[in-house]
């Protein structure tokens, strides 16, 4: 599979037994490092109005509307795993853009898995090269391969939806569980 065209599976790269784990589990990425960890952290790293990316504009709806960007890592034992990177569209502030707007360094992951309202759509998966600006900042956070695989879903609470990209660092792997 080609970098950069995102998928319904994860196929055709490199993908070893412990990272394949990450990448398809069902649940909350937070509540797995949560369980697979000492000392779990998210750290803030961006929350702003800008404009989403042009894969991601495919996805929301309006998709040229400005979108609340919020981007996290995620920390296990101080090591970051997991760069977060969270979509909403601005058009029709609801419950959704007014809680992302408190979240501050707590998960949202912990919201979208708890609260009964959300529904959440397929899971998309994609390797990210370096010409992805999301393999960009996600590589600033530590060390990364050619490669990093990521992957996207798009929840949705009535009228509102948020578009939700995990890449993969190389470190998650040490963290099986």
């Amino acid at each position: 599979m080609p970098p950069n065209k995102w998928r319904t599976r994860p196929t055709g790269g490199p993908l070893d037994a412990a990272l394949a784990s990450w990448l398809t589990e069902p649940g909350s990425l937070t509540a797995r490092c949560q369980r697979n960890c000492r000392q779990f952290r998210v750290r803030l790293l961006r929350y702003e109005k800008g404009r989403a990316l042009a894969d991601e504009g495919l996805r929301l709806e309006p998709s040229r509307a400005p979108a609340w960007i919020r981007e996290v890592a995620l920390e296990c034992d101080g090591v970051p795993v997991i760069f977060a990177h969270t979509t909403l569209s601005t058009v029709g502030n609801g419950r959704l853009s007014r809680w992302l707007a408190r979240l501050g360094s707590n998960s949202l992951g912990s919201l979208l898995f708890t609260h009964p309202g959300f529904l959440r759509g397929a899971i998309e998966f994609r390797r990210l090269d370096p010409r992805h600006p999301l393999f960009q900042r996600a590589a600033a956070l530590g060390l990364a391969g050619d490669t990093l695989w990521a992957r996207r879903s798009l929840h949705r609470l009535g009228a509102q939806q948020v578009l939700v990209t995990e890449v993969f660092l190389p470190a998650v792997a040490s963290f099986c569980g």
